[in-house]
């Protein structure tokens, strides 16, 4: 419940508790917050029991926590029914990102050394992206000096 709260935090709390309640009220007032601690998880317990019992036998493995919606997606990718941790293990992304990236140099290179027209058609169908200009339009808009 406090896997956060660190050791100083914690003496400072007692301390605070000390100076609000006083030395002579603090043990009535711990008793009375574990009380009413253990008074909301044991409705809690009986809330979830009366859930259970009304869903029926098929929902028996429901759990409460899963209407959480990260652990419901964390539990449905790690599902193996669905092949996921296949596919994730499967990919190496900088296999990948090397594969493109030679790819890319290639093509710069391929491209400075030939013809500017000969990258689209002999490369084993693979798409030219340098940025040249298409000569054979001229379909721009008029220049309109009010426009600016």
């Amino acid at each position: 419940m406090f896997n956060d709260i660190g050791p100083l935090e914690l003496l400072t709390l007692i301390v605070l508790a000390v100076l609000v309640f006083g030395p002579d009220k603090l043990p009535k007032v711990i008793q009375d917050i574990t009380r009413t601690i253990r008074k909301i998880r044991e409705f809690s317990e009986s809330a979830k029991r009366d859930i259970r019992d009304e869903l029926g036998p098929e929902f028996k493995d429901f759990e409460f926590e899963d209407l959480n919606p990260k652990t419901f997606i964390r539990k449905q990718l790690d599902n193996d029914d669905l092949g996921l941790k296949e596919i994730r293990n499967g990919f190496d992304f900088k296999k990948e990102m090397a594969d493109v990236s030679d790819a890319v140099h290639s093509r710069d290179s391929d491209s400075s050394a030939g013809s500017p027209g000969g990258a689209s058609g002999s490369s084993g169908g693979s798409v030219d992206m340098s940025k040249r200009p298409d000569t054979d339009r001229d379909d721009r808009p008029p220049f309109d000096a009010d426009a600016t």
